[in-house]
This record gives C-alpha cells, structure tokens and sequence, in this order.
C-alpha cells in the first residue's frame, strides 16, 4: 500500500500592523465579498517561503520581508486531495498597496474585526497567527458533509 498521497498546497499571510490587519474582498469565488488574508498557490519548484513573498505581492503590491511560519490549514476534499494552506505571518513590509483581480486590498483596524464580513473560518486562523496555543485548523469531510473545524496545538 503506497503511503503517498494527493496534496494541493497554498499559502496565506496575515500581514499586520500594531491597529491593523491587512484583508481582502474577494471576488470571483463562493466567498465573494467576504474578507480573507492574502495568499495562494505554491508553483512548481518553488520554496515554500519564496512562494508567501511573491503571492502577496501579486496580491497587495506589497514587499513582504521575515514571513514567521505560524501553522497549517489543512483538510481531505472529496475525492481524497488533501488541501493544506500553510500559514505565515509578518508586520515587517513595504511598497505601494493595490488591490488585484482577486479583489479588494485593504488594512481592517483590529476593532472592527469583531463584525467584520470574514469568512467562516478566518477568525479561527487568527488564533493560530496570533497564539502559541494553535497550530493547526483541520476539518473532515464525512458522510457527505464537512464536519465543524477543530483548532490543533
């Protein structure tokens, strides 16, 4: 039995300032309009590292410098992928911000993220990005649905 198996791997980054944190509007997905942290694929041959800095540029315009690993988003899709978006995060940038096809770029001041349009499962990756206690957010999917998500530490 071959123990390799299937994986999709994206990245994402919670870019941030002491007030705020850097969100955007997506468009074009099932999520449109709800806020997520920047991020994307990871290319073939890239570092893992290389792929965080140059997916926020694309989308922010933004340089980012340091990116801290923080964790893992990871769940099995239905046809037995496993999807894991690696987690890093940084307040060391610099650069112009602007938007991108993918949507509108824009600092959330932290005040606001309480009822800010997120979507469902950002604020649990804030945990992650912002403890020690969590590093990972896993979901199943069984009998035919997705079960709640669990934080991991």
């Amino acid at each position: 039995m071959s123990r390799k198996s299937q994986i999709e791997l994206t990245n994402m980054c919670l870019v941030y300032t002491k007030d705020s944190v850097l969100v955007q509007e997506k468009v074009g997905t099932k999520y449109k309009g709800g806020l997520v942290f920047p991020g994307g694929h990871i290319e073939a041959g890239e570092s893992l590292t290389d792929s965080v800095i140059r997916e926020i540029k694309e989308e922010t315009g933004l340089n980012i410098y340091h990116p801290k690993l923080c964790g893992f988003k990871d769940w099995i899709q239905e046809d037995g992928t496993r999807y894991i978006v690696i987690l890093y995060k940084t307040d060391t940038f610099d650069g112009t911000l602007k938007s991108s096809e993918e949507g509108r770029i824009f600092w959330l001041n932290r005040k606001d993220i309480p009822t800010a349009n997120l979507i469902w499962n950002m604020r649990e990756l804030l945990e992650i990005f912002e403890s020690e206690d969590y590093s990972e957010f896993y979901f199943a999917f069984e009998n035919g649905a997705y079960e709640q998500g669990r934080l991991l530490g």
